[in-house]
């Protein structure tokens, strides 16, 4: 186990999130994204009163597929909702399409909160939406490469492709700036 020995404590709650990346024969890309929440107790349901929801039954089970292109812009937004808490969830679906167009490279989370913020969409595919981008990132060859004199998306965007890191000295010298760093101090 990675983490130290928990203090006594009892499971509550399960989130399951995962994500998949896939090439397609016609050059596009589909990423996957799925969120499972259940209760290890028994809850009232709230679509059924007086109804309980047993352990381990998903409150949601939700699923989306974005085809993408080798841009990484949405060219198609699928998606399904095995469970949900209520009954006007699905209704949250229609709006995904307005995602259609936007890009996954740069300003992805604003496009989410403009197109399906608030009431227009589902807190849990929003929240599937968001880390949708780092997937695709993930499986689509090319997403991270540079263009000319611009370093590639990822880079100066956490510790270990600190421009001034190792990361980037190592794997992208050109835009390395540990040394002008070090010379100007």
């Amino acid at each position: 186990m990675p983490l130290s020995a928990p203090a006594p404590r009892t499971a509550r709650h399960v989130r399951r999130v995962t994500y998949q990346g896939f090439e397609r024969e016609d050059g596009m890309w589909d990423i996957e994204g799925e969120l499972h929440d259940s209760k290890t107790y028994g809850r009232p349901s709230l679509q059924e009163p007086g109804g309980v929801r047993a352990p381990g039954v998903p409150i949601h089970h939700m699923w989306l597929r974005v085809t993408v292109d080798h841009r990484l812009v949405v060219q198609a937004i699928e998606s399904a909702m095995d469970a949900h808490p209520l009954g006007g969830c699905t209704a949250a679906q229609r709006a995904l399409q307005a995602m259609v167009g936007s890009s996954m490279a740069r300003g992805w989370r604003q496009a989410i909160q403009t197109h399906l913020g608030g009431v227009a969409g589902c807190t849990h595919l929003r929240e599937l939406l968001f880390n949708l981008a780092t997937a695709a990132f993930q499986s689509v060859q090319g997403a991270f490469q540079s263009t000319g004199d611009e370093p590639p998306r990822h880079l100066g965007q956490c510790t270990g492709w600190d421009f001034a890191g190792e990361g980037v000295r190592l794997h992208y010298p050109q835009f390395y700036q540990g040394a002008a760093v070090a010379a100007d101090s």
